[in-house]
């Protein structure tokens, strides 16, 4: 996949899923209670979903709309869903490629995440890293640890990724801070192995850098190893997100449906399947992706909250999703009523909040060919308000509402289409 059919689809899902989902606290369990590796293991020993089923989980993904999804190889606690050769760190059986084969044969796009952190080799720095569970515990020291040796394992286990599983259309790298960034991870080897052996790969951006926007994407001449994209984290650009001479970046917002990337079995503060939809519109309006999260659990289920707000989301993107696929941002400026998204010489107008009066885009009449509403096909009339005339510049639309409701409480998609 190149970075044009990346922009093109929009839409994703994340998969966040390992032995973390025991403990039921979140992917970063381990670092919030600083808990030693003997404590983690028995959690090892016992994971074994049996429930994993990624046939409807690659269902699921299709039906919500998606395109693409990225599931983790590897996280922070080291522990591989894939069968490398480096490490007995791993589950019995190739969890990865069942991922993989199932998603493909659904018709998306596939990724990884690996992590570049990894808690559980001895080689990688405990005491005094920032984000180890070991960080402050000076017992843990740091005499002996071999960080080549490291570096060989991490680039050994990214080769198998990038060899051993066919065409991958991402590779999803977390994360860079403090001194440990790109050349601290070798970064220039693991481009080349991409470019040997995943040429049609894009990446991340998340080897070069810490912060919002990691990463010399930035810059006005990114290097080699800045990635294809940027990786905003649980929120939205102001305005998307341009580099220093004011090109525009490709750019992806990941996003949880509740509080945490990993499964937490307290965490039912999920998000409402209208403020994911209306979140993803607001996405490509600014030239954004987004990628959703569901945390299986350990059986290998995705929660009811999550299996329900997908549906939800796919029932309104089996209607309106030609506002989404291979649009971007329009050249028109956010209307008071919603969002606009744009292809070409169809605008679709996104109206969010409920309006007394007919609605007024800043189209001259003369300009609009027709305007449907995207759902049905039916037509929008175009009308001049008895006192509109002192406003030539703009188009008022007449949807047709009872009580001034739209007729998606959601989102009511129009597409204007423009004349040649």
């Amino acid at each position: 996949m190149n970075i044009q059919q990346f922009q093109y689809d929009r839409f994703g899902l994340f998969l966040h899923w390992g032995v973390y989902a025991i403990p039921a606290r979140g992917e970063w369990v381990r670092n919030y209670d600083e808990m030693k590796e003997e404590d983690y293991i028995p959690f090892v020993k016992e994971f074994n979903p049996e429930a994993f089923d990624p046939q409807a989980w690659a269902k699921a993904a299709r039906q919500a709309g998606m395109k693409y999804a990225v599931m983790t190889a590897k996280h922070h606690d080291g522990y591989c869903l894939f069968d490398t050769k480096t490490t007995d760190f791993k589950y019995k059986e190739d969890l990865v490629r069942k991922y993989l084969d199932a998603f493909r044969e659904e018709g998306l796009k596939v990724g990884l995440y690996y992590s570049l952190i990894d808690w559980h080799h001895p080689d990688f720095p405990h005491y005094g890293d920032r984000h180890h569970p070991m960080r402050n515990h000076p017992e843990f020291s740091n005499e002996n640890r071999d960080w080549n040796r490291y570096l060989d394992y991490m680039h050994t286990q990214i080769r198998e990724l990038l060899t051993g599983y066919g065409k991958l259309d991402i590779m999803w790298f977390d994360f860079s801070y403090n001194e440990m960034k790109k050349d601290k991870w070798g970064a220039e080897t693991i481009r080349d192995m991409i470019d040997a052996y995943q040429p049609d790969m894009i990446t991340d951006n998340r080897m070069e850098g810490d912060g919002i926007y990691p990463g010399s994407i930035m810059e006005e001449h990114p290097s080699r190893t800045a990635g294809d994209f940027t990786s905003p984290e649980q929120m939205i650009p102001p305005y998307g997100i341009v580099n220093k001479v004011g090109k525009p970046v490709p750019w992806e917002a990941c996003i949880t449906m509740n509080e945490h990337w990993g499964y937490c079995a307290k965490d039912t503060n999920y998000k409402s399947a209208a403020l994911l939809i209306r979140t993803l519109v607001e996405c490509v309006s600014k030239n954004g992706n987004m990628i959703l999260n569901v945390g299986p659990d350990a059986r290998g289920r995705f929660p009811k909250q999550s299996v329900q707000i997908l549906k939800e989301i796919g029932e309104w993107m089996e209607y309106n999703s030609a506002s989404i696929y291979g649009c971007g941002a329009s050249d028109l400026e956010k209307p008071e009523w919603g969002r606009y998204t744009q292809k070409g010489d169809v605008i679709y107008a996104h109206i969010l909040d409920e309006s007394i009066f007919d609605i007024a885009v800043h189209i001259p009449m003369e300009r609009i060919e027709s305007v449907r509403r995207l759902s049905d096909g039916s037509e929008i009339q175009l009308v001049t308000p008895w006192n509109g005339e002192s406003f030539p510049e703009y188009t008022f639309l007449n949807v047709d509402t009872a009580y001034h409701q739209m007729p998606d409480p959601i989102d009511t998609v129009l597409e204007i289409r423009l004349k040649k």
